[in-house]
């Protein structure tokens, strides 16, 4: 019976969460207990389906599908239907959107953004509705609304300052591109009812389909949610949406929604049967371009926000490595090569909502504090904000992959999985190690960007005003920061306790529950991780314990004196590195695939004036094949103006002229030659 009433949870959950935002907007704009009383519905119907879907996680079998009073077409009924998979992406939405939403009521509060703070919180519900809804549809239709609910809401909430330009730009981007992937995604389910003759969503048959249109169903696919997903180059919409959206919102975008894409990659894909190796590699391979890529044009970036929506584009190259290994294993009938890469795949899905949660709601106490997001106008914020430069620290060593947090033990799953590719075998698939070097690049970029980051916003001296005046951030922006870095130490220090959690997941994808090899725990020394992972905390315990004993015992032997800065007397905040010069010569290195913009002083007068060096890097898609293409069919098009000046003397010759020609077209030209000649 418990396992029965489980699945009960999750709608209860999405019925709280769409209606949380609906009182709001009957209250005054300037109502201060309106927000609070969104902010606990979302909090109630997130515990609600964290509970739902840890109860099933945690059970051997899943609850039955709960069959709904509606239908569409022909006499199916639409149906809700939760497992393991399900229930592993249900964990970060439900954590991040009750999180999110007790973080907005100080970062987003209603006196201060009267004009838009109503609308926020109402499709900020919707949102996180519309992502719980397609995760337990096991119906087509059913799964389309849940998206289109979880796009169109993510568009108000990208465009929430919709009176700035450059946000509306961004939101018109992200609505474009998501509805090309829905329209994708409409061509998928179009060939998979042909295929099946159902549009309940249920593994394809072997003998339904030739690998024509099993292809043409993966290509979709990956098309479709690959655009959700932003993996290169589908990426286009990020940066810009995610560095303009309010900042809890980008935390929720980056952390849950674009795992949406891999959500629905990892289920349909799953539903093709006997993948060619070809499909694995293709997904390997994209994987590592993204997450390169990614990682390369984050390091080029000056806006603090707008760096850490590229590193999701990094991240979810992770991701796909993994997932890629996971479908070679599958064409290949290795089950480890599944195991590993699956449940790396899976475990960084958790890992990078909680770390990425955690910089961008970090990012977001520094923006609210100092009004800006370039980061060389920051610096020297750890001494006024230390605790979220703290918790910032333990997001950008999670997200590089270092131990003994969250981000090293997925990476490390990835890793093991592609060396065991290395096993002699008759199969010569030994070159997938090469995705080896890739990932350990990935994660040096990624250890040099966030060096770049820290160094400059948190470390020396303030650069202006704002970062002068900076100050910590409140109770309710920090206990959310607060919680995400200690699952992120949590899951670092005691892997072994989401291993029974994932094993089920990557069962259910097998359709293998009762495969004994399919346990993580017998592969990887896991307890060897948190013994590591404790004495490495006992170590900076006591080097900090030394330290502070040391300077207590000085006491008033010390002083403080400047910093030496190469043999000037009296530093500044102009002596120090920037966001630019510390990377230039890495983006020297880089110049063929980057391309940077660079601004250098001019030192050649006698009496230079002031001058500063700085460097810009285009998006790659966007700003270099997308919006050119754009102006250059803008410019074709605007030759045809000249026919169109209003003129109703010429509208109605134009309409004379059609006439003329669908008549022409339609009359039987050929017959009345033949006549003519026969004649």
């Amino acid at each position: 019976m418990e396992n029965v009433s489980s699945i009960w949870y999750v709608p209860a959950a999405i019925l709280l969460h769409g209606l949380s935002g609906i009182p709001g907007l009957f209250c005054s704009r300037r109502s201060t207990r309106a927000p609070y009383g969104a902010a606990g519905l979302s909090l109630a119907a997130s515990l609600l389906g964290l509970f739902g879907a840890f109860q099933v996680m945690t059970s051997h079998a899943a609850p039955p599908p709960l069959a709904l009073p509606f239908h569409m077409i022909g006499s199916e009924d639409w149906s809700v239907g939760m497992d393991a998979l399900s229930a592993f992406f249900l964990v970060p939405l439900f954590l991040l959107g009750g999180l999110g939403a007790l973080y907005g009521l100080r970062y987003w509060a209603q006196e201060e953004h009267p004009e838009n703070g109503r609308k926020t919180r109402l499709f900020w519900g919707f949102c996180v509705a519309g992502m719980a809804l397609l995760l337990i549809a096991r119906h087509a239709i059913l799964f389309l609304l849940g998206w289109e609910a979880m796009a169109l809401s993510a568009f108000f909430l990208v465009s929430a300052e919709d009176h700035l330009p450059e946000v509306r730009q961004s939101g018109w981007i992200y609505l474009v591109a998501t509805h090309a992937g829905t329209l994708t995604l409409f061509a998928f389910f179009a060939l998979y009812y042909r295929i099946t003759g159902t549009l309940n969503l249920h593994p394809i048959g072997g003998d339904q389909a030739g690998l024509g249109a099993l292809s043409a169903l993966f290509l979709l696919a990956l098309v479709g949610f690959g655009l959700k997903a932003g993996m290169m180059p589908l990426h286009f919409w990020l940066p810009g949406a995610h560095a303009n959206a309010p900042t809890h919102v980008s935390a929720l975008m980056s952390g849950v929604l674009i795992k949406m894409g891999i959500y629905g990659m990892i289920r349909f894909i799953g539903f093709l049967p006997a993948p060619p190796a070809s499909w694995g590699v293709l997904i390997l391979i994209s994987g590592c371009l993204s997450g390169i890529l990614g990682v390369l044009f984050a390091i080029g970036q000056h806006d603090l926000k707008r760096l850490l929506a590229y590193h999701s584009v990094e991240n979810i190259g992770i991701i796909l490595m993994g997932f890629g290994l996971a479908m070679i294993g599958r064409s290949l009938n290795r089950p480890l090569w599944i195991l590993l890469g699956l449940g790396g795949c899976l475990l960084h899905v958790w890992n990078h909502a909680l770390f990425k949660g955690l910089l961008f709601l970090s990012a977001g106490s520094v923006v609210h504090t100092t009004h800006t997001r370039r980061i060389d106008r920051l610096g020297g914020l750890a001494k006024a904000m230390p605790w979220t430069a703290a918790l910032f620290l333990v997001g950008a060593v999670a997200i590089c992959g270092l131990p003994p947090l969250n981000g090293f033990i997925s990476e490390w799953f990835i890793y093991l999985g592609l060396l065991h590719t290395l096993n002699p075998s008759p199969s010569g698939w030994a070159a997938i190690s090469l995705a080896v070097p890739a990932l350990a690049l990935i994660g040096a970029l990624a250890l040099t960007c966030f060096v770049k980051v820290y160094g400059t916003v948190f470390l020396g001296r303030p650069r202006s005003d704002a970062a002068q005046h900076a100050h910590e951030a409140p109770l309710s922006m920090r206990a959310p920061m607060l919680l995400l870095a200690l699952l992120c130490v949590l899951i670092g220090l005691f892997p072994w306790w989401v291993t029974p959690m994932l094993n089920q997941a990557v069962a259910v994808w097998m359709n293998r529950p009762s495969a004994p090899e399919m346990n993580l725990a017998q592969h990887v020394p896991l307890n060897l991780v948190t013994v590591i992972g404790v004495a490495f905390f006992l170590f900076a315990g006591w080097i900090s314990f030394r330290l502070f004993h040391s300077l207590r015992r000085a006491g008033g032997k010390t002083s403080l004196m400047p910093t030496w800065s190469c043999g000037y007397a009296r530093p500044t905040a102009h002596m120090q590195y920037t966001a630019s010069s510390f990377v230039q010569a890495l983006l020297h290195l880089f110049r063929g695939i980057m391309r940077p913009h660079e601004q250098r002083p001019d030192m050649h007068p006698t009496f230079p004036k002031e001058a500063s060096f700085s460097t810009h890097v285009d998006e790659p898609v966007l700003d270099r094949q997308i919006l050119p293409l754009g102006r250059l069919l803008s410019e074709w098009f605007g030759k045809a103006r000249p026919i169109q000046r209003g003129l109703i003397n010429e509208y109605l010759l134009y309409v004379l002229l059609a006439v003329v020609a669908l008549l022409v077209w339609t009359m039987p030209l050929g017959r009345l030659c033949e006549c003519l000649f026969t004649r």
